[in-house]
């Protein structure tokens, strides 16, 4: 799962009381941002392993620390308690908090299994990235059906809105034929990481801008 653990972002955005979208979009990549932090201080690890699954190559050995099941709810109790350090708001870092923990039960879905609860056995994961015909309509299908959702539930406010929809449409399309039709990684290293983490910050920073453009519509 890449694009689509933006999904939950965009239909959390259009909660009354949510944070805004750009925000939503970070916790919803929360724990990868952790990961491949993690992973260039040698704290997670993984490797490239040609044949892992059909569809990814990454050998997800060890990653307790942010892809356990406790691991993602600290990070989500960690996340939701700066929301609410800055705002106050306990609606808003609920929302926060949850849109981190999707990121695990996303996973779950596509991943071998290399998801812990706790760090160690049993380890979970239903396998779907060995079935592309099954992953892949499934990420087009949450991530696009989640914007259609947050589309009909907001107003534009400027012109501006359709600039940053479709940039935003656009990113996410090009990251994830990037993932899933690139050419494959050899080595799990420096820059591999930090692309991965500028794709996330890229798409956040596009959610932003669409964020700033569109309102709640009035119930």
């Amino acid at each position: 799962m890449f694009i689509g653990h933006f999904a939950p972002a965009m239909v959390a955005a259009t909660h009354p009381k949510a944070p805004g979208l750009g925000l939503l979009f970070v916790a919803g990549q929360l724990v990868d941002f952790g990961f491949f932090g993690l992973a260039i201080l040698g704290i997670e690890n993984f490797r490239i392993t040609p044949g892992m699954t059909v569809m990814n190559p990454l050998d997800l050995y060890d990653m307790p620390y942010t892809h356990s099941l406790l691991g993602t709810v600290a990070w989500a109790l960690g996340f939701a308690g700066l929301i609410w350090l800055f705002t106050r708001n306990k609606s808003a870092a609920l929302i926060g908090g949850l849109v981190v923990l999707s990121h695990w039960l996303l996973d779950l879905l596509v991943h071998a299994p290399d998801l812990t609860l706790a760090g160690s056995p049993p380890n979970l994961g239903f396998g779907l990235w060995n079935h592309p015909a099954i992953a892949m309509p499934l990420e087009i299908l949450l991530t696009f059906g989640a914007l259609a959702f947050f589309i009909a539930r907001t107003r534009s406010t400027t012109p501006k809105s359709k600039i940053a929809i479709a940039l935003l449409v656009l990113l996410l399309l090009a990251f994830q034929v990037i993932n899933w039709f690139g050419p494959e990684p050899e080595t799990a290293d420096l820059g591999m990481m930090i692309s991965a983490l500028l794709a996330f910050t890229l798409a956040a920073a596009a959610a932003a801008f669409v964020g700033k453009t569109r309102t709640l519509k009035q119930a």
